[in-house]
């Protein structure tokens, strides 16, 4: 299989502008609207609402990487981190590092990703494993990463990363700091 990486122009992607802007215009439109509607709401119904929101992002975010969190203790950890009452439920390292990399991720969205930030993230989110060589800090060493399933002597490889030396992170950080129109479509591609 060939991955993206591999490809002989990556990581310069290029997309049709013109296919594109009907889908990010309804994109812009919708957010307006919930904003809009966010605004009508108490205090305490807005933070309920960014913490379900937070939750749910939160919990699909891990889906993709095949880890299940316990939602309970992600909306407690989230209540938490917002300084909000608590409910008294337990908070799971692993799920205590989801929230506070939402939150986190949350509360600076604006501002231009970073090495650091990168860093900081991971360090967040691997709070719980510290068999780990390398938490908080791009790879140093130069097997492949891969992302795999099935029996040991089977296995199904769903994705490999890119080298040390050709790692997507260090171009991720200048491309997301341009002021190419088309956010909607940047966001989707770093992952």
């Amino acid at each position: 299989m060939r991955w993206n990486w591999t490809e002989p122009d990556w990581p310069n992607f290029r997309f049709d502008s013109a296919a594109v802007e009907p889908f990010e215009r309804r994109f812009l439109l919708s957010a307006g609207e919930i904003l809009g509607a966010v605004r009508h709401v108490t205090g305490d119904e807005r933070d309920l609402l960014r913490i379900e929101l937070l939750s749910e992002e939160a919990m699909r975010t891990s889906a993709i990487e095949g880890e299940v969190l316990d939602r309970g203790s992600v909306q407690s950890s989230l209540r938490r981190q917002f300084g909000l009452i608590s409910d008294g439920a337990a908070s799971k390292p692993r799920e205590r590092g989801v929230a506070e990399m939402m939150v986190d991720v949350h509360s600076t969205y604006a501002a231009p990703l970073n090495h650091e930030t990168l860093s900081r993230w991971h360090g967040m989110l691997l709070v719980h494993d510290r068999g780990l060589e390398t938490i908080g800090a791009y790879r140093r060493h130069a097997d492949a990463m891969q992302i795999v399933s099935g029996r040991i002597d089977r296995p199904t490889v769903h994705f490999e990363a890119p080298p040390r030396r050709r790692s997507k992170a260090r171009w991720m950080c200048s491309w997301t700091g341009s002021t190419e129109r088309h956010q909607t479509v940047q966001h989707p591609c770093r992952h």
